[in-house]
């Protein structure tokens, strides 16, 4: 009887043990992959953060571009000819002088939009966009549009960022190399999910043609980190197409 009750007593003894142990391993294993976990989710914060920052500098690079080439070929073509029509003015062409100083500070006006460097960090991308389509108008690159489908919402400031980023590269490619005579945009809100298409009708290129010079691969690497999907798609002879599907 005490030969069983010892047995039992060892029994218990070990099962109490082994139960120990495993919690220990289980509890050692989660917390391994817990702080695993939160270094991956570390890291990716620090990509995006550093994605973004990148962003942010090409924008910033980009837009002082820009304005540089609309300083020189665009303003200062509009000073010029006002010079020239103030060392001729009359009562009658004083009218013309008039419009051409207006038109002037008008440019100057939408360029100061753009100088504010608080206004590629609160971003808001529809506002953006339109202006990248009205400076295309207005300096006849192209004829471009934009336009709003369903109920707008905000989307996160840094996302925007990043998505405009997109668009600028795909702009940028259309006014460079495409030579289209139209640029149409399109921001369509429908079931959560924003859909934002640029489509141009420029010369295009064939899919196994080496594209990389538009900037596909940093397209696609950005678009992953808002966690969108892209759909690009090109033909030659009839222009090219860039799609974002991002969640709101």
């Amino acid at each position: 009887m005490q030969e069983n009750g010892g047995l039992v007593l060892i029994v218990s003894t070990l099962l109490v043990l082994f139960t120990v142990i495993a919690l220990i391993v289980l509890f050692t294993v989660f917390q391994k992959k817990k702080n695993s976990l939160v270094e991956e989710r570390k890291k990716a914060e620090q990509r995006f953060e550093k994605e973004l920052t990148e962003t942010q500098i090409e924008i910033r690079e980009e837009t002082l571009r820009n304005i540089s080439w609309e300083l020189h070929d665009n303003i200062g073509q509009l000073l010029t000819l006002a010079k020239i029509q103030l060392q001729s003015a009359t009562k009658e062409n004083i009218k013309e002088v008039s419009e051409t100083i207006t038109r002037g500070l008008a440019e100057v006006r939408s360029l100061s939009k753009l100088i504010n460097p608080e206004a590629i960090n609160n971003i808001e991308l529809k506002e953006a966009i339109q202006l990248e389509i009205d400076r295309f108008n207005r300096l006849n690159f192209i004829n471009a549009n934009l336009t709003i489908l369903g109920d707008e919402i905000k989307i996160d400031k840094k996302h925007s960022i990043i998505i405009f980023r997109i668009l600028q590269e795909f702009f940028s490619n259309t006014i460079k190399h495409s030579r289209a005579s139209t640029l149409k945009v399109i921001l369509n809100y429908k079931n959560e999910i924003l859909y934002i298409t640029a489509v141009d009708d420029g010369i295009g290129f064939s899919s196994d043609s080496n594209n990389s010079g538009i900037g596909l691969i940093n397209i696609k690497k950005r678009t992953e980190l808002i966690g969108a999907e892209i759909n690009f798609e090109s033909e030659k002879g009839k222009g090219t197409s860039l799609e974002i599907q991002y969640k709101l």
